[in-house]
């Protein structure tokens, strides 16, 4: 199982049913048995009854499905073998981890650790205080590039590949999780805000298959992710 780069440190770990490793919980996805014996994910850990952990990306995860090893462990887990996984599962938790990491952005917006707007972040880069750049899927190429530059040079690391990442997810679904005007670049202003969009972008992009560990965040040049970085409920 694949540590992930912005884990909270010193964090509870749990056991992945599917391979039977551990980990820190921030970077598993805990699957929640309901009142009505379905299996469903609980990505941000705050279902109440039994529940389970899994720390594999879809294509595992559909694999596991297919040859019975995810219904075997979690029959372990649940102690019990009457429950219903649902033939959506994978999809359901890939749409559940985009929605956690795009629901993250719209609370940081709303505590005021982001900044939109090209002008904005452009400033704000070059004076050395964005933590992490983010840039829409359908974000013009050349704009991407005089923003990540501004980037590097207000870190003082130009010369160097720090770069802006570009998400999964277009304009459109930016603006409306934002609630602000035309969401093409974003950034996080604040180190422990940049710290946990980061998990759980991190957490979002291992499960799809995306490399990971290539979300560039200042703060690994400013000091710990960990702080206040913590973003989880505890779970089972």
């Amino acid at each position: 199982m694949r540590s992930l780069p912005n884990e909270p440190a010193d964090e509870p770990e749990r056991r992945c049913v599917i391979s039977g490793e551990r980990g820190p919980k921030s970077g598993l996805v805990r699957l929640a048995l309901g009142p009505d014996g379905q299996v469903a994910p609980d990505v941000r850990a705050r279902a109440g009854g039994r529940g389970a952990w899994i720390g594999v990306n879809r294509a595992d995860l559909e694999t596991a499905i297919a040859k019975g090893k995810l219904k075997g462990g979690l029959s372990r887990a649940f102690k019990m073998s009457e429950f219903t996984l649902p033939d959506d599962l994978a999809e359901r938790i890939e749409i559940a981890l985009s929605r956690n990491a795009i629901d993250r952005l719209g609370l940081e917006a709303r505590s005021g650790m982001l900044l939109t707007g090209s002008e904005k972040i452009e400033q704000s880069a070059r004076s050395g205080k964005v933590r992490l750049l983010l840039h829409a899927s359908d974000a013009a190429a050349d704009g991407n590039r005089k923003l990540d530059q501004a980037w590097r040079v207000g870190s003082d690391r130009e010369g160097s590949a720090l770069a802006g990442l570009v998400l999964s997810v277009d304009r459109s679904i930016l603006t409306a999780s934002l609630g602000r005007e035309n969401v093409v670049h974003i950034a996080l202003i604040d180190k422990a805000a940049a710290a946990r969009v980061s998990q759980a972008l991190d957490r979002w992009h291992y499960f799809i298959g995306r490399e990971i560990g290539s979300v560039p965040c200042e703060i690994d040049r400013q000091g710990s992710p960990s702080d206040g970085a913590q973003q989880l409920s505890e779970g089972l």
